[in-house]
């Protein structure tokens, strides 16, 4: 059996499970709602305050959505009543970011030229259940109920300047280690 499709998944108080017909799973909790839909051959059963995953054989596929199905569900709870969050520095002079009402403007070195924008920002709004937190000028914190969307998003925001090895130079995410590479040494006489 898989060691994480086998495990149950406790349900917190306010938490709401239902499983319609196709495994279409929907979750509630004080935070919000998610539906997802899964595998048909996965058998999902709500037992009083636990989730429980079942595979019908032992065949590769089947094993594998067995803890994949687990492990999305137990993210779906976890959502609904913690929530998830991803925090991102931006490192570099003159490298900011603002927020202004539902929308962060990133100020990356960019030149206008090189954006073709009136100015070198790069602007993305809120939406999809995604809020941003901007707590200084250089720490944006990407917040949601869905894992797949806030990881997304952060992604997205980290894509738009990734960190470069020579002076670490770009948006990276907090927890993140960057290789730094020696630059060119001098002509040797």
């Amino acid at each position: 059996m898989s060691r994480i499709g086998r495990m149950p998944i406790e349900l917190p108080a306010g938490v709401a499970v239902t499983v319609a017909d196709g495994n279409v799973v929907t979750v509630k909790g004080k935070l919000g709602e998610l539906t997802e839909r899964f595998s048909p051959r996965m058998t999902i059963a709500v037992e009083g305050n636990t989730v429980l995953v079942s595979r019908p054989t032992d065949e590769k596929q089947d094993k594998s959505l067995h803890g994949l199905t687990r492990a999305l569900l137990h993210n779906m709870v976890v959502g609904v009543t913690e929530g998830f969050s991803k925090k991102l520095e931006i490192v570099g002079v003159g490298y900011k970011v603002v927020k202004q009402g539902k929308t962060i403007q990133l100020y990356l070195g960019h030149s206008l030229l090189s954006t073709g924008l009136p100015q070198a920002k790069f602007c993305i709004a809120e939406g999809d259940g995604i809020t941003y937190d901007v707590p200084d000028a250089n720490t944006i914190i990407v917040k949601g109920i869905d894992k797949q969307k806030v990881g997304q998003m952060a992604a997205v925001i980290r894509g738009k300047r990734p960190p470069e090895p020579y002076h670490g130079k770009g948006v990276k995410y907090t927890d993140e280690r960057i290789r730094r590479k020696a630059g060119k040494t001098g002509k040797g006489k």
